[in-house]
């Protein structure tokens, strides 16, 4: 690994179990925890590839292989994967560094239609990798696909710096959102849903 995120710099000690209990509780108390993977799958083909990347707990990849698409969900916490492979088999997951994360070493033989970045995965990322993660995404999808993240905007990146790095990237920015409900993008919101595609 490059170098610690700052999940495993900044959060309290025990705090991996205390979101692996979190969202298990959500789960079980049937609340909705399916909008980002409703996001992506309205912009997908049936039986598309996704790169679940900074998957957490697998509650987004896991609701897309629901529907149909063939995922694989990465994160660079060994505990996190392991709630996700033990809560929703289906899905492939692994644990990688998403700013060295490549394709055919992940024994990928294909480029994914989509990748998504929920939960605050910007947010989250080791300090200085944010353009190298966002170039990985991009080397990671085909040509005609797309790369969506969501995140608070009022945490440690702002709205412009990471606007920076996708630029920085090669990605171009094609729509902006303040939820993953559609909301129309304005200046005051707090947090940023963001479709992004290869620049050509």
């Amino acid at each position: 690994m490059t170098r610690p995120t700052r999940w495993a710099t900044d959060t309290k000690e025990g705090h991996t179990q205390w979101y692996i209990d979190r969202f298990r509780r959500m789960a079980a108390e049937g609340e909705d925890l399916a909008g980002e993977a409703r996001f992506v799958d309205a912009m997908l083909p049936r039986g598309a590839r996704v790169l679940d990347a900074g998957c957490g707990t697998g509650r987004v990849g896991a609701e897309l292989h629901a529907r149909g698409h063939v995922v694989v969900g990465v994160d660079a916490d060994p505990d996190l994967i392991d709630a996700a492979a033990a809560d929703y088999p289906g899905p492939t997951w692994l644990v990688a560094d998403l700013a060295e994360f490549d394709l055919e070493v992940a024994g990928q033989q294909e480029p994914f239609d989509a990748a998504v970045l929920a939960g605050n995965v910007m947010v989250f990322l080791a300090p200085g990798t944010e353009t190298d993660v966002l170039a990985r995404m991009r080397a990671c999808v085909k040509l005609e696909g797309f790369v969506v993240i969501g995140f608070h905007v009022n945490r440690e990146l702002a709205l412009k710096d990471f606007d920076s790095y996708v630029a920085d990237a090669g990605l171009r920015i094609e729509h902006r959102f303040a939820t993953w409900h559609l909301d129309a993008w304005h200046d005051d919101a707090d947090f940023a849903v963001t479709v992004l595609r290869h620049r050509r």
